[in-house]
């Protein structure tokens, strides 16, 4: 989404899926060229894949009916998606025998929100592709009726990220949405209620992203660079000795020495930004009970309570959304996500005006009023924004393991939140180096023996299969 709308825009429309075959395998060719040279992909591989091909024959068989159920670390995952669907799929059902009917492809469902940042063309391609929207935060009728019709009835099954969105990290599944689960048992509804006996499946799908070389110099480069833009004075090398007397144990103080950073940035942000919602939007926060000074020391070092920190930061996303909701006139419910979906909502009810049936019509007194309101609420949905960004950073994820992969993860978060604070494009991340990915197909998870549950308590069904599908791709997680 645009950083700032100063106009009042017509209602959303639902884009219907449209799938083109022509177009289709258009992007199946192109995908190869697009992953060497758009992304940093070097390649992908997969594990397990025979099982996927076995199901695509019994899906065509009329014998199952499958949801995708895939994990969101990163924005390049449809890629990776589509490369397992059309590329690793077909070769695992050759090796093996596998009968399948071509085109190997599945329809997918996809934020509606995309468009408005990435362009209309985006809508356009993706609904060409079977794709189908959804709009969060909101009972989305048209949305939920077209997937549950995909689900049960299209020529291809389905794909979707039960985390609802990207997370930043490799080796954390964000809390699952329940909507996936839900629209399996819908599946189960109408296939019953039709007279078929195909089974539904929910199949976990894991994708991780690994350096092929750990980029430790294109890290350093971007610290600094972060550094710069927070107006600090960069840590001395000489601070490596500094490691080496505190942590005489530690196999390499460089890395350490590359955390510190980090955490000095991260505590840098939290006191800019705690101060910044405190002097103008008069917050009361919770008083700063540990700060990093700029150099190292042995006290800093060994000493430090990364839980000050954790809780700092889940005082500073709280009072982010305050800002937001006491503008929309909400009241704080559910999770940090819950929270920020319905600000979102909120936030595109008074920009995209339903109940301004012509805006051409409008007099210009109206429409200066609705566009001044429209770019008011684009504005305060600046601050739930931050909070996105900001939502799955931990103190503990880089101290558990000090890897490049872990540094480098929650480095880019913070560039994410420096990005939308600059009032740059956080979609332009920087690279950091060549990566491969693994992918994992999981066993599948049966709704149709869940039935009888479903139907004895719906709401514990429900959070029951949520629950394994959570399970099932954290157990896929390789350190």
């Amino acid at each position: 989404m645009p950083n700032s709308i100063s106009q009042v825009q017509p209602p959303l429309e639902f884009i219907p899926p449209a799938y083109n075959p022509l177009m289709m395998q258009g992007c199946k060719q192109i995908l190869p060229w697009w992953l060497r040279f758009r992304t940093s992909i070097s390649h992908v591989q997969a594990e397990n894949v025979e099982t996927l091909a076995e199901l695509f024959h019994q899906f065509q068989d009329q014998k199952v009916r499958f949801l995708l159920a895939f994990r969101h670390p990163n924005s390049d995952d449809p890629y990776c998606l589509g490369q397992l669907i059309w590329k690793l799929v077909p070769q695992a059902a050759r090796a093996k025998g596998i009968p399948l009917q071509f085109p190997v492809h599945s329809h997918f469902i996809y934020d509606r929100g995309i468009p408005l940042w990435a362009g209309a063309g985006v809508g356009w391609l993706y609904s060409q592709l079977g794709g189908t929207p959804i709009v969060r935060g909101k009972i989305d009728r048209a949305g939920l009726r077209s997937a549950r019709n995909l689900f049960a009835n299209s020529q291809f099954p389905i794909a979707a990220a039960p985390e609802g969105a990207t997370n930043g990290h490799n080796e954390i599944v964000s809390p699952l949405e329940p909507g996936i689960a839900q629209m399996g048992f819908w599946c189960v509804e109408d296939l019953l209620k039709a007279g078929r006996t195909e089974k539904v499946l929910i199949v976990p799908i894991g994708i991780q992203y690994r350096y092929i070389n750990p980029p430790w110099q294109p890290l350093e480069k971007l610290l600094t660079q972060l550094e710069i833009d927070c107006g600090l004075p960069p840590l001395e090398r000489t601070d490596i000795e500094n490691l080496k007397t505190a942590n005489p144990d530690s196999e390499n103080p460089n890395h350490q020495f590359q955390y510190l950073r980090l955490i000095r940035l991260g505590s840098h942000l939290l006191t800019v930004m705690e101060e910044f919602y405190s002097r103008f939007y008069h917050k009361n926060l919770p008083p700063k009970l540990s700060t990093l000074p700029s150099s190292i020391t042995e006290k800093t070092t060994t000493n430090f309570d990364n839980e000050v920190m954790i809780a700092r930061l889940k005082a500073l996303l709280d009072v982010g959304l305050e800002v937001a909701e006491e503008y929309f006139n909400l009241k704080p419910k559910g999770s940090l996500i819950d929270r920020c979906r319905r600000l979102e909502q909120a936030g595109w009810e008074y920009i995209y005006r339903e109940d301004i049936k012509d805006i051409a019509a409008l007099s210009p007194l109206e429409r200066g009023l609705a566009d001044r309101l429209a770019e008011e609420a684009s504005l305060r949905m600046w601050h739930m924004r931050l909070v996105e960004s900001f939502v799955s950073v931990t103190g503990r994820y880089v101290a558990e393991q000090l890897t490049a992969e872990r540094l480098a993860e929650t480095t880019l978060l913070l560039w994410d939140v420096l990005a939308r604070i600059k009032g740059g494009n956080p979609f332009g991340r920087p690279k950091l180096g060549k990566q491969q990915v693994q992918m994992t197909v999981g066993e599948p998870i049966s709704v149709s023996d869940r039935w009888d549950r479903y139907q004895t308590s719906r709401r514990l069904a429900v959070a029951e299969l949520t629950q394994d599908l959570q399970s099932a791709l954290e157990a896929m997680i390789k350190s």
